[in-house]
């Protein structure tokens, strides 16, 4: 059976942040929540995600002030974004054309999570070791000997 992201993100935490707050209260919210990325609200609206990536590379690298610089000026804007109904093939599948680790999912226009790559791959992996189980026990599966046959 095939798992859609939205029953991954169902009963998880959703965590966002607002578009004002600084990057530094933004990176603390994230290293307590142990995420690699979050969504940025503007309202209730998706606005983008800040990942661990655009603060490396526009914050740190760019030698911005963590205390100065909103999270609006640095997110990803540029959002890709998974449905509920969607496979998790088809979640690792847009990361790759999109090139990005973190997917936000939503109903409609509502955020209702997000998924990394590692959940999807996760995923993935476990639906393959369980191919490869039936796989082996097909394999050596030794059909019963009917009386009168040889």
């Amino acid at each position: 059976m095939m798992r859609t992201v939205g029953s991954l993100v169902s009963g998880r935490a959703t965590y966002h942040i607002d578009a004002g707050l600084s990057v530094r209260d933004a990176a603390r919210y994230m290293t307590e929540r142990r995420v690699g990325a979050v969504a940025v609200l503007d309202g209730d609206r998706l606005a983008g995600i800040l990942s661990e990536r655009d603060i490396m590379g526009r914050v740190v690298a760019a030698a911005r002030d963590l205390d100065q610089t909103p999270v609006r000026d640095v997110m990803t804007r540029e959002l890709v974004v998974a449905h509920m109904e969607d496979s998790h093939e088809d979640g690792l599948r847009t990361m790759k054309q999109a090139g990005c680790r973190h997917l936000p999912v939503v109903e409609g226009d509502r955020l209702v999570g997000m998924v990394s790559q590692r959940d999807l791959l996760q995923i993935d992996l476990s639906e393959k070791d369980e191919e490869i189980r039936w796989l082996n026990a097909y394999i050596h599966f030794i059909p019963p000997v009917r009386e009168g046959t040889s």
